[in-house]
């Protein structure tokens, strides 16, 4: 085929070439079979290798366009097929698709000749998209060897290449100054070939690299031991040094010796040339992938490793300069809200927003990292005393007093912060960390809103705390460590039983019988609450049943709901399953809430109250008269039944204000259509009292403590108010069922 130079060049057109061939190197056959669906298409030979040993097989032949290659291979791995191609001169396109998160392999593949690195959960666009810009500079190669081949020993051919290279080519002389550079100099670096022309090649060169690019530039060797692959920072005419993202562009420098065939048996020294490639986006891939690495997406704050990794650098060189540091553990006091309530974009704009206040408390060597979810660290070098870092505590405490605004609304921010001091409370990495988040915990459960600093005894009812939490988990899987009691609720003008609280007990193998407000809490901020209140919901139905069976229908059963209950939609259905299950009528069951409840997130509250009374369930509020709730939410919320609090009780033998605050309770009742109960019924004196208050249903040990199923049956037969058990040992504290 003839080439024409300088008139109308011909090349080999598509539809004239061999069809391209793909190579899927792939251990699974489904994602071999899905890559072969996306690929196919007309002028595509498509062939597919399980194992890293058939793909080198198969590229030995040497015509194979682009390979698509998987990293985790069971024989060879992809990076080692990359180094064999390499060694081999294989010259197929290599598309890395991988589940391999290591940033090493993504660079290292890249710096082995990768054409892209892509991820196996990336968009499959990313994928098709890919093979087909490597299949296009195949075809390009392709036809740029076919004219290379035909034309090899044209000059005009030779210097079209030159000028046409997408690659700057250069040689300097002796002295080191340009005498022929191409065109690519101009969209590379803004110079004209013809600027540089007998200028040193130091204009292009930037200062810091100007010791290491002499012997580059000045290179004598040819063959094998001339220089190859020499990074360097080029200077760009209009910008100085070029940047991406405030970092370096390197350009990959490749040079040898010139010399001239004199009639000398030497030849003689006359300069070098040289071969110079951008390569900005493979660096910017590498510089994205470490960024990733490293850091957090959303805030762009340093993540967990990199965290790590910079405080094992400041406790060894505080060890050996013998100074302080501090650390900090922050959580965000009631996040869940915020994303429950408006929504997880929402919730990642109040997050960057409340990094950027944390930073902006902090020095400049200090640093804030974010751990995952609401959680922060802060790495604090080179302090004198725990006294600078309550200062930087205080500083952020005060700076979130400021309200953020989220969905359109004031929100204010709280956090809870746990400190450790280095060496005192820690020597290494790892403890310092695991102190201030137990701190962390302990300000949390101390209120909120607040900072505290590691003590030894933290880390004691911490680690009892996590085997509390695992013996919990057990005893739940197991079900058999748990029991209900009942205690019985009076009408004393009827004199007779008119209901029955119920109130778990854990019978714990080693510690024997754990009160039930010393796990509760903990089953509330875990998450087992859910399974407890299915099991005593449950189980309470099952005692009921037994009971209506004997006669006893009219008696209640009053079941506590925890307030985590409420923030679950499936809370009605949950609690209807086991009445319908054993065919207890929905008015025998009064679910007893707190009047905590009432003042957190009402709205939601009372929606879920009155769909419980909808479905005919009985509602009762609990601990009346401790939280000064208000009386328009009580308005609101459809309960049938208030329970004075044993606390109002208790101080009648004592306080005319008790008499008083109960005789206001009973108007807010009567004036709400509401029944009531007095808790904590102990003595006659206090029953004599409330029966004069016009308080008729009691409930307390003057009657009887709580009973197991079999004591409570006893009871229920024999029971008669002039003759009610009164017990003669001293009170218990209240049960919190």
């Amino acid at each position: 085929m003839n080439m024409i130079f300088g008139g109308e060049a011909m090349v080999p057109s598509a539809t004239t070439m061999a069809p391209q061939r793909i190579l899927i190197v792939d251990d699974e056959p489904r994602f071999r079979r899905a890559y072969r669906s996306l690929l196919s298409g007309n002028g595509r030979i498509i062939e597919e290798s399980g194992t890293g040993r058939d793909a080198i097989l198969r590229l030995d032949q040497r015509d194979i366009d682009v390979v698509v290659l998987d990293l985790m291979l069971p024989d060879i791995g992809g990076v080692e097929i990359m180094e064999w191609m390499e060694r081999n001169r294989i010259a197929t396109s290599v598309i890395v698709f991988s589940a391999d998160e290591s940033i090493d392999s993504a660079i290292h593949a890249l710096r082995r000749g990768a054409f892209e690195f892509i991820r196996k959960h990336c968009d499959p666009d990313d994928l098709i998209q890919a093979v087909e810009r490597a299949l296009h500079r195949r075809r390009m190669e392709a036809e740029h060897a076919f004219m290379t081949t035909q034309l090899e020993q044209s000059e005009r051919l030779h210097r079209f290449l030159v000028e046409q290279s997408p690659d700057l080519i250069y040689t300097v002389d002796s002295r080191g100054h340009f005498v022929f550079v191409n065109p690519r100099v101009e969209t590379l670096l803004g110079f004209k070939p013809e600027e540089l022309i007998d200028q040193h090649y130091s204009v292009i060169v930037h200062e810091d690299d100007m010791e290491r690019a002499h012997y580059a530039f000045n290179e004598r060797r040819i063959g094998e031991r001339a220089t190859i692959n020499f990074e360097v920072r080029l200077k760009n005419k209009q910008q100085g040094t070029r940047h991406f993202d405030n970092r370096m562009v390197v350009a990959i420098l490749s040079s040898q010796g010139v010399y001239a065939q004199d009639t000398a048996p030497a030849h003689r020294f006359i300069g070098t040339s040289g071969v110079a490639r951008d390569i900005t986006d493979r660096k910017r891939a590498e510089e994205t992938i470490a960024f990733q690495a490293f850091h957090d997406l959303l805030t762009e704050l340093p993540n967990r490793t990199l965290f790590m990794d910079r405080l094992q650098l400041a406790v060894t060189q505080a060890r050996r300069r013998n100074q302080r540091i501090g650390v900090m553990f922050l959580d965000i006091d009631r996040f869940k809200l915020i994303n429950d309530t408006y929504g997880h974009q929402e919730g990642d704009i109040l997050l960057k927003e409340f990094a950027q206040r944390v930073r902006d408390c902090l020095r400049s060597g200090d640093t804030l990292a974010r751990q995952g979810g609401d959680e922060f660290t802060v790495l604090l070098p080179d302090i004198n005393t725990p006294d600078d870092v309550f200062v930087i505590a205080r500083k952020i405490m005060s700076e979130l007093r400021r309200p953020f605004s989220v969905g359109a609304r004031d929100f204010v921010a709280t956090a809870s912060i746990g400190i450790a001091i280095y060496p005192e409370d820690g020597e290494a990495s790892n403890i310092l960390i695991r102190n201030a988040d137990i701190a962390m915990y302990q300000a949390k459960a101390q209120g909120k809103n607040g900072f505290l600093q590691f003590k030894p005894s933290m880390n004691t009812a911490h680690v009892e705390r996590i085997s509390l939490e695992n013996d919990l988990r057990l005893a739940l899987k197991e079900g058999s460590q748990f029991e209900l009691h009942f205690q019985p609720q009076v009408c004393v003008s009827r004199g007779r039983v008119v209901g029955i609280e119920a109130l778990i007990r854990w019978h714990h193998p080693e510690h024997g019988l754990i009160p039930s407000d010393e796990f509760i809490s903990l089953a509330e901020e875990t998450g087992m609450i859910v399974t407890i209140s299915d099991w005593v919901l449950q189980a309470g139905c099952v005692q009921l049943k037994k009971l209506r069976q004997q006669g006893h229908i009219d008696l209640k059963l009053g079941i506590n709901i925890s307030p985590a209950e409420f923030e679950r939609d499936d809370l009605v259905e949950r609690i209807i399953a086991p009445l319908d299950q054993h065919a207890i009528p929905h008015d025998a069951i009064e679910i007893e809430i707190t009047e905590h409840l009432l003042m957190k997130d009402a709205e939601s509250v009372i929606a879920k109250v009155r769909l419980l009374r909808n479905a005919g369930l009985l509602v009762a509020i609990d601990d009346f008269g401790t939280r000064y709730s208000s009386l328009n939410y009580l308005r609101r919320f459809s309960v049938s039944r208030i329970k004075i609090d044993q606390s109002f009780v208790r101080d009648l033998r004592a306080s005319d204000d008790s008499t008083a605050i109960i005789q206001a309770i009973l108007g807010i009742a009567k004036s709400f259509n509401l029944n009531i109960l007095a808790e904590g019924v102990e003595t006659e004196m206090q029953r004599q009292t409330l029966s004069r208050l016009g308080c008729d249903e009691m409930q307390g040990y003057l009657f009887s403590r709580p009973l197991s199923a079999a004591a409570l049956d006893a009871f229920l037969s024999g029971f008669a108010l002039n003759t009610g058990h009164k017990s003669s040992e001293p009170p218990f504290a209240h049960e919190v069922g």
